[in-house]
């Protein structure tokens, strides 16, 4: 081997020694972090529509408002893990009144545990795997894994999809099947939807349940108990 061959043998070594000693940082791009950015002072603001079936006396509530979710300060938690306030602000919806003159008021404070593997959400004292990373089609988890409410398979369903909610055109927007089984007496279908640079967009609950069964009309229009609840976003920003 001539000294020139040995010098770029040599070279070549030292880089790949180097590199391999090195953390090489994650791309938020490539994981897809970025379906759920976390600078501090982005809020989103979300349309709630809401509607509690109840048996007996047979009927129904409705609850409209508007709730603002903000990422507030970073903190560690008492596992100490890394780990950022979400301040959760409500006003209610008033026939009388456009949205836009009435105050919120501070409804709760959630946490959020957030790493390059994936995103966890407190809501309330319940925590959920909202996210994992790096995000792929038809990738799986178990969303329910850090609580008791037994395992739900969430599932990327489709990714970078562009769609208009309420209003909004997106151009990026990623579907997570979380929970679907329907039956003759029940109805299940809870999923929730992401885009890229803003977070949630839009969220479905449907738990609902009927021993009413009636050929040729669906559980959804028969409903006896349980509760439909949609969440769509308004619009986003900086503060």
């Amino acid at each position: 081997m001539n000294n020139y061959i040995k010098i770029v043998f040599i070279l070549f070594v030292s880089v790949i020694l180097s590199c391999a000693k090195k953390k090489i940082p994650a791309n938020d791009s490539l994981l897809g972090l970025n379906y759920y950015p976390l600078t501090k002072g982005k809020y989103v603001v979300y349309d709630i529509d809401s509607t509690v079936y109840i048996e007996l006396p047979k009927s129904s509530i409705n609850y409209k408002y508007r709730i603002k979710e903000k990422i507030a300060d970073s903190f560690t938690d008492n596992e100490g893990q890394p780990a950022i306030r979400l301040e959760r602000y409500i006003k209610k919806y008033n026939p009388l009144k456009p949205y836009d003159s009435i105050a919120y008021t501070i409804k709760e404070v959630w946490l959020l545990n957030a790493t390059n593997k994936s995103i966890q959400l407190v809501e309330g004292n319940v925590r959920y795997t909202k996210l994992i990373f790096p995000i792929q089609q038809n990738a799986s988890w178990n969303g329910n894994a850090k609580n008791t409410i037994g395992e739900w398979t969430y599932t990327y369903d489709y990714i970078d999809k562009a769609e208009t909610i309420n209003n909004n055109t997106l151009s990026n927007i990623l579907l997570v099947k979380q929970f679907f089984l329907p039956t003759e007496i029940s109805y299940k279908n809870y999923y929730e939807k992401y885009a890229k640079g803003i977070g949630l967009v839009y969220r479905q609950i449907t738990d609902v349940y009927s021993n009413n069964v009636i050929a040729g009309v669906t559980i959804l229009d028969r409903i006896d108990r349980g509760v439909v609840y949609t969440q769509k976003i308004v619009n986003y920003g900086y503060e």
